[in-house]
């Protein structure tokens, strides 16, 4: 026991002060880099992987081409109107999302957003749209879609078409800001017509009423900071924690004949005030078309805003007169976007806060239609096993993988500490060993002696 002691004397301040020494600068630098590391990485909007690079054209005569195989990265100035260009068929409808991304510091008014539509050769729109940050009056990516339908009087056939996107400043609070450019996002899409031309009439009447919340534990989960990483959640009850000026994504896997409804709630917090859209909640269809917005002011009490109720998914709904039931056209991927107004910080505090998502998916599915061609992308409009699955009992379509690697990095410091008390075990039988064989040596030697 003596020599144990005394080796233990010997070995064991050797690595504790190892630690010692090594701990603090090392807890000093994980700190230092931390914080700032984790706020550029993990509030920038996370763009496609592999987006290509364009800039926009004063003109349509100078403007440079997309195509609904890429998605795409370009600029907005203050005040610019901007064309691309693209060719279309006669049979397709194309869609093309542009989301506009201000820099988190950017001073904005709620009436600030983006302008996009959709034009023939002849300058004849097609569609027009708009997108504005609202009462949160907070930076934040907001989303506009252009779209070019083949069914409707203007712009049936093929050929060239421009797409134009306007840059809205009608004011900024801080005139002392600096009104630097917008990035954006473009993601062209094509549907193609069906096999055989069905009903134009939009779909019988459906229940109004909105549904039951779901209710139970909320199951942690993080979204992601952008269409192209939103997260996977189904059915069920959902939680994460935001500070003032973060957005994020989830996305809801939505069958043909089912409907989707959602409710976000943004938790108590200290202070006194109010913040008017303090908790924005956004809902995106599968080519990113708004499909509707909700938003909630904030006194420090707890506090839910609810997404209008919407109807099944149906291909006819896109005859319908509401736009709330027009994009709601296809099954696929629905995003909900979740954003707190950077004007929570000043009453109270950075938090972060605690926001709950509930999410609904009723319905029965059924096939979708025939379609004479696929869509481009060509699982815009694809929903898996998985993700019917996941979005009806609340499992996870994209997930292990994401939730073990949450799981890995939530238990670190257990992982950490079952490291330690497993070397701690390995070096003291490894002792043990040692002082058993130094014990048996002794003995064999002082036998020999003898």
């Amino acid at each position: 026991m003596v020599l144990l002691l005394g080796l233990w004397s010997l070995v064991g301040p050797v690595a504790g002060a190892g630690a010692e020494e090594a701990g603090p600068s090392t807890v000093a630098r994980a700190e230092e880099a931390g914080p700032s590391a984790g706020a550029r990485d993990g509030d920038a909007y996370a763009f496609t992987p592999g987006a290509r690079t364009v800039a926009g054209a004063p003109d349509t005569a100078s403007a440079v081409p997309l195509d609904a195989h890429h998605t795409y990265r370009s600029t907005l100035p203050r005040a610019a109107k901007l064309y691309y260009r693209l060719r279309l068929t006669a049979t397709e409808t194309a869609y093309v999302p542009v989301t506009a991304v201000p820099p988190p510091a950017a001073a904005v008014s709620a009436t600030d957003g983006i302008r996009v539509s959709l034009r023939n050769a002849n300058g004849t729109s097609c569609s027009y749209a708009s997108a504005r940050f609202g009462a949160g009056i907070s930076p934040r990516p907001v989303t506009a879609l252009g779209q070019r339908e083949t069914g409707k009087a203007l712009c049936r056939g093929s050929g060239t078409y421009y797409l134009l996107v306007e840059r809205l400043d009608t004011g900024r609070p801080d005139e002392r800001a600096e009104p630097g450019p917008w990035d954006l996002e473009i993601a062209p899409v094509t549907e193609p017509g069906l096999v055989r031309a069905g009903s134009t009439t939009p779909p019988r009447a459906w229940d109004p009423a909105s549904p039951e919340p779901p209710s139970g534990r909320p199951r942690e989960r993080s979204g992601g900071t952008g269409f192209a990483t939103a997260r996977t959640v189904g059915q069920g009850v959902w939680r994460t924690e935001l500070a003032p000026g973060q957005t994020r994504f989830y996305k809801v896997p939505v069958d043909w004949g089912r409907r989707l409804h959602a409710s976000a709630e943004l938790g108590g917090a200290q202070g006194h005030g109010y913040v008017g859209g303090a908790l924005t909640l956004s809902l995106y269809n599968p080519v990113r078309g708004a499909v509707d917005d909700t938003s909630a002011g904030y006194t420090g009490t707890a506090k839910p805003t609810a997404l209008a109720p919407l109807p099944p998914v149906e291909y006819a709904n896109r005859y319908a007169v509401p736009a709330g039931v027009t994009s709601v056209r296809f099954a696929g991927d629905y995003y909900l976007v979740v954003h707190l107004s950077t004007r929570l910080a000043e009453p109270f505090g950075r938090g972060p806060y605690e926001v709950t998502l509930r999410v609904r998916v009723d319905g029965r599915a059924h096939e979708g239609p025939a379609y004479d061609g696929g869509p481009v992308p060509e699982d815009v409009f694809t929903i898996s096993d998985a993700d019917r699955a996941a979005a009806l009992t609340g499992g996870l379509g994209d997930p292990v993988a994401g939730e073990a690697a949450e799981g890995r990095k939530a238990g670190a410091g257990d992982g950490a500490m079952r490291l330690v008390a497993v070397g701690g075990i390995g070096s003291g039988t490894a002792l043990l060993l040692v002082l058993g064989g130094w014990t048996v040596a002794a003995r064999r030697a002082h036998a020999r002696a003898r």
